[in-house]
Order: structure tokens, then sequence, then C-alpha cells
């Protein structure tokens, strides 16, 4: 499985922004938010892991294949910076995900004879709410 930890630095940009939303003066002043872009087709990852990420319907990953991460939880540049690598190393990790193959399965004999009795049972019972004619 492919981590963020394999791709090399070099191929992930990041970029200090002014961070949304309030905070005071110091919003204003300081460019604690940090966009994270990752280009999936110039990378260095195995064709299946890209193929599988850029198949994702995911808002993050644009037209060109670049994943876009905005990270602003934190008022610390390096606590958003390593949020944002696991955001990314999520987003690996769910592209590289395999659901189990399912095995067919079929009712027992046992069960589906109970099922049918008791289909009849309240089939029976049905017919006989009717209105009885006694001459």
């Amino acid at each position: 499985m492919v981590r963020v930890s394999d791709i090399p630095e070099s191929q992930i940009e990041f970029s200090a922004i002014r961070a949304s939303g309030p905070g005071g003066q110091n919003v204003n002043k300081v460019s604690s938010a940090i966009h994270l872009r990752f280009d999936v087709k110039a990378s260095s990852l195995p064709e299946t892991v890209k193929s599988k990420l850029l198949e994702l319907r995911d808002t993050r990953i644009n037209t060109d294949g670049v994943i876009v991460i905005k990270a602003q939880k934190f008022r610390s540049q390096e606590k958003n910076r390593l949020e944002s690598l696991e955001r990314l190393d999520e987003l690996l990790q769910k592209s590289q995900y395999t659901d189990k193959p399912r095995r067919k399965t079929r009712p027992s004999r046992s069960a589906v004879r109970k099922r049918l009795e008791s289909k009849k049972k309240q089939g029976s019972i049905k017919k006989n709410r009717g209105k009885v004619d006694d001459y």
C-alpha cells in the first residue's frame, strides 16, 4: 500500500495563504492556511494507484488530475501542513481499498420449505376470514 511517506517531497507543493473566517486582527496579517497541490499524472506513483485516484469522485481532484487540499483548521502553519498531508494520505488509502468479492449464497432447503409452509398457513387464515353462508 502506497503512503504519503513514499512520495518524494519535491512532488508535493505547499503554499501558505490567509485563512478565511473569524479570527480577529491577526487573521489579516498571518498566512496560516495551507494549500497542498499534488499532480497525480506527473507523480511517481504506480500506474494502478494513479488510475484509481483519478477515477475517484472527489471534488478535491480537478480535471487536470491535480489534488488540491486546503487546510485551515489550526492557527499554526505547521499543524495545517501536517493535516493536509494526513488528508492526502487518507485519499491515497481510500483509492487503494478494494471491496471483498461477494460469494453467492442460497437459502437451505429447510429454510425454503419453512417459508412456503408459513405462506400457505397465512393464505388459509386469510381465506377463512370471509362471510359464513349457513343455509
